[in-house]
């Protein structure tokens, strides 16, 4: 792997219900930490609104607080559900975040997931996708541009609208939520932005990768834009461990749990069936690739074969999850950036040549160097004689 691979964790959050709301947010804001010490390159946070499960309801309220106990890991909306608020409440909001976050912010956008939120706030889910085109192109725009518009949409208006506090950065990075439908992927082309594949731990999901880009790709020839693959970042489940069927029991039975337990029991996914048995649908998982369960080295391995079948793509992003103790996931980030991030990364490839350049011509630089020691010694004796003894 020459092509440097960037690493984030997807946030959605998925917790189980019963533990206190406060403390769930301060072990959030523990594991970004964790991360930024890890080197990981980014941390993405959702919005949800009802549920239960998924308790964050303003992302970047949370990345500020993140951002004051980080120094280098980028924060970025995962993702703002564009139709639940005015575009330029969104622009504003990212722009205050790219300055407490010292440039740092990241805008991912989305329609909006769960039906349940579009309802309670009046919204017809049948709309959502065409709002969320809509919106994302103003804020790009109030981002982008520096002279007051004017704009009449759908649902929402500006008059001599413009940003009277600009993003630190110069350009910040923008996403699109896709899933397996190529709605998401032909925002993206349409705006020349990045995507955010969410669905890729599903099995359809994965199915539908190797044909996501080419929508990205006409939808951006088709409006004069140009889509980097270099900007696509994939979504799978992670957990290392000792083995790999240390680390298939260790989620177990948490996979089971939230698959019964939220995708059926609360959400009722018309894609998702009760789990019998958390052992063998960890493996199925592993096997059709939405989830990398094993070593450092199955997820080598696993990471190589999802770039061939994806075609290229620039971050893999870990789904956080609650299926393992608390340790048990500390410690899965952690392998996963001693052993597999520095290899995706190019880091110990130039190591490796170096200790095989000398393994190669060990006997004669060993002989050099013993050959060294002995002149010095003969040099040494010749101008330093010993004295006689009386």
């Amino acid at each position: 792997m020459n092509q440097r691979l960037g690493f984030g964790v997807f946030l959605a959050p998925h917790h189980p219900i019963g533990e206190h709301p406060t403390l769930q947010l301060q072990r959030d804001l523990e594991l970004v930490k964790h991360l930024d010490d890890l080197l990981y390159d980014e941390f993405w946070v959702g919005e949800h609104h009802s549920a239960g499960w998924e308790t964050i309801g303003s992302p970047e309220m949370f990345l500020v607080a993140a951002a004051e106990r980080t120094k280098r890991i980028k924060l970025g909306t995962g993702v703002i559900s564009v139709p639940y608020h005015h575009p330029f409440n969104i622009a504003q909001r990212i722009a205050m975040l790219d300055h407490l976050s010292h440039g740092r912010a990241m805008l991912g956008v989305g329609p909006g997931a769960l039906p349940s939120d579009a309802v309670m706030l009046g919204i017809d889910p049948m709309t959502q996708r065409d709002k969320m085109d809509e919106g994302l192109g103003v804020v790009i725009r109030l981002l982008h541009e520096r002279e007051p518009f004017s704009y009449k949409g759908s649902w929402f208006e500006l008059n001599d609208a413009a940003l009277q506090i600009r993003p630190l950065q110069d350009k910040i990075p923008v996403a699109v939520a896709s899933t397996i439908s190529p709605s998401g992927m032909k925002a993206a082309g349409k705006y020349g932005v990045g995507v955010l594949s969410v669905a890729t731990y599903s099995e359809e999901g994965l199915q539908a990768l190797p044909t996501q880009w080419g929508f990205g790709e006409t939808s951006a020839k088709e409006h004069g834009q140009v889509i980097d693959r270099a900007n696509w970042r994939i979504l799978v489940n992670v957990h290392l461990s000792d083995s790999k069927e240390q680390a298939l029991r260790e989620v177990a039975e948490g996979l089971k749990s939230w698959q019964n337990e939220y995708l059926v029991g609360i959400l009722g996914s018309p894609v998702a069936k009760p789990i019998e048995d958390g052992y063998k649908a960890a493996q199925r998982m592993s096997e059709y690739g939405g989830g990398i369960f094993g070593t450092p080295e199955d997820a080598l391995i696993a990471i190589e074969k999802l770039q061939k079948h994806a075609g290229g793509f620039g971050t893999l992003m870990c789904f956080a999850h609650d299926w393992v103790t608390r340790e048990q996931s500390l410690r899965s980030y952690e392998l996963l950036a001693r052993y597999v991030m520095p290899r995706c990364q190019g880091l110990i490839k130039p190591i490796d040549d170096s200790a095989n350049r000398v393994r190669a011509n060990k006997k004669e630089l060993m002989e050099k160097s013993t050959g060294a020691i002995l002149k010095a010694i003969h040099d040494y004796n010749a101008t330093h004689p010993r004295e006689k003894k009386k």
